[in-house]
C-alpha cells in the first residue's frame, strides 16, 4: 500500500510506501528536506502538514511539542503517512547541489586500512557506481546492531561524478556498539549494505571565493575529498585546511596533506595539536582548530568561505571565531550529520542554517 504526498512550495507529488517515513520518501526521489538527527531529536526537518493524516513516529517532544502538534507540525525523519498528504518544508534553492537520488548499494569490503590507533579506513567496492559531491555521506547498515550508521565518504568522485569504490574513515567511539563491529569484526572480502549520499556539505563552486576548511578528529573525511576534487578541478583560489587532533599520532593523512602543499602553491596546509606536546619535536601549531585559524588569518575571515567538519564542541567554537573574524552564515558550512547522542547536546543558536 502507498499514499501520495505532494510537497510544497515544490508543487511537486510522490509516492511514499507505508510505514516510510517522510524524510526518506523525499529523498529517493532526489528531494531534499534539511534534516541533521535522523532520529527524531534534533527538530531540523520539522514540515508543516497542510492536508492529510501522519503517524509522528519515534518524534522527541522536546523537538517536536504539543503545541507544534497541534498546530499541524512533524518530524519529516520519522512522520508516515496514514492517508494522502500535503506538506509544506523549507527547501532551499541551492544552485551548486546536483539532484542525486538516495539509493541502496551492495558493498564489499576491498581494504581495511588501520590509520591511527583508534580511525580505520573502510574501502568498499560498490555493486554499481555511485553519483556524489565530494563531501556527503552514506548509512552503513550495521548488521550486528540492526540500525544504520553515518559516514562521510573520504574520496572525491572522478571526473564524471562517480565512484565505484568508496573510503569511509571510521574512529572507533568509546561504548559505540556500531563502530565496535566494524573495528573488531568486519573483515575485508566481506558484504555490507550501503544508502546514499546524504547531506549538503559540498564545495560551493559558483561563488569563486577562497576556501578555509577546519576539521577536527575523524572529521577530515569530507573537507579531504573536498579538497582533492578542488585540486583535480586546477581550482585557482586559495585553499586552507587547518586540521586539529590531540595527539601527533592521530593526525591521520598529514603525509599527504604536507605532499600537497608542497605541490599546489594555492594549498596551504596546516596541522594543529591540543594535548600535550611540549616535550615532542612538535614545531607545528598547538591549541585548537580555532585558535589555530585565529592565528593564521589574524583574526579576519572576511570575503571567505567556510566548511567546518568534527566534533560538535570544535564546530561551535570555529563558528564563534569565524563570526568575531566577519564571516557569517551565508559563507559558513557545516556537516549536517549528527548523531543520537550529538542531538541531545546544545546546536548554536547564532545560526538557522548551521
Amino acid at each position: 500500500m502507498s499514499y501520495q504526498l505532494t510537497l510544497e512550495p515544490l508543487g511537486a507529488t510522490i509516492e511514499v510506501e507505508e510505514g516510510q517515513t517522510l524524510l526518506d520518501a523525499a529523498l529517493r526521489q532526489g528531494i531534499y528536506i534539511p534534516h541533521a538527527c535522523g532520529h527524531g531529536l534534533c527538530g531540523t526537518c520539522k514540515v508543516q502538514v497542510c492536508d492529510g493524516e501522519v503517524d509522528h513516529g519515534a518524534a522527541n517532544p522536546f523537538a517536536l511539542m504539543d503545541i507544534e502538534r497541534d498546530d499541524g507540525k512533524t518530524l519529516a525523519c520519522c512522520a508516515t503517512l496514514q492517508t494522502d498528504a500535503t506538506i509544506e518544508a523549507d527547501i532551499e534553492d541551492e544552485p551548486d547541489a546536483r539532484i542525486i537520488p538516495v539509493q541502496d548499494y551492495r558493498a564489499t569490503v576491498a581494504r581495511i586500512e588501520q590509520l591511527t590507533p583508534t580511525i580505520k579506513a573502510l574501502h568498499l567496492r560498490l555493486d554499481q557506481p555511485m553519483p556524489y559531491q565530494a563531501g556527503q555521506y552514506v548509512q552503513v547498515q550495521i548488521p550486528a546492531i540492526g540500525q544504520s550508521r553515518a559516514f562521510s565518504i573520504a574520496n572525491a568522485p572522478d571526473a564524471s561524478g562517480h565512484a565505484q569504490e568508496i573510503e569511509l574513515n571510521v574512529r572507533m567511539v568509546p561504548g559505540g556498539a556500531g563502530t565496535a563491529w566494524l573495528h573488531e569484526s568486519l573483515k575485508e572480502g566481506d558484504a555490507l549494505t550501503i544508502a546514499g549520499p546524504y547531506g549538503r556539505f559540498f564545495v560551493r563552486h559558483s561563488a569563486a571565493q577562497p576556501m578555509v576548511f577546519m576539521a577536527g578528529g575523524s572529521g577530515l573525511s569530507s573537507p579531504r575529498a573536498m579538497i582533492h576534487e578542488l585540486l583535480a578541478r586546477e581550482c585557482a583560489q586559495p585553499i586552507t585546511l587547518i586540521y586539529g587532533q590531540r595527539s601527533r599520532e592521530e593526525l591521520y593523512y598529514d603525509a599527504e596533506f604536507r605532499a600537497l602543499e608542497q605541490k599546489h602553491p594555492q594549498f596551504t596546509y596546516i596541522p594543529a595539536l591540543s594535548g600535550d606536546c611540549a616535550d615532542s619535536d612538535w614545531n607545528g601549531a598547538k591549541g585548537f582548530v580555532h585558535e589555530a585559524a585565529r592565528a593564521h588569518f589574524e583574526g579576519n575571515f572576511a570575503g571567505r568561505k567556510a566548511y567546518l567538519c568534527g566534533p560538535p564542541p570544535m564546530v561551535e567554537a570555529c563558528i564563534s571565531t569565524l563570526m568575531q573574524g566577519r564571516l557569517f552564515e551565508r559563507d559558513i558550512y557545516t556537516e549536517k550529520f549528527i548523531s543520537a547522542a550529538d542531538a541531545q547536546g546544545p546546536r548554536s543558536p547564532l545560526f538557522k542554517r548551521v
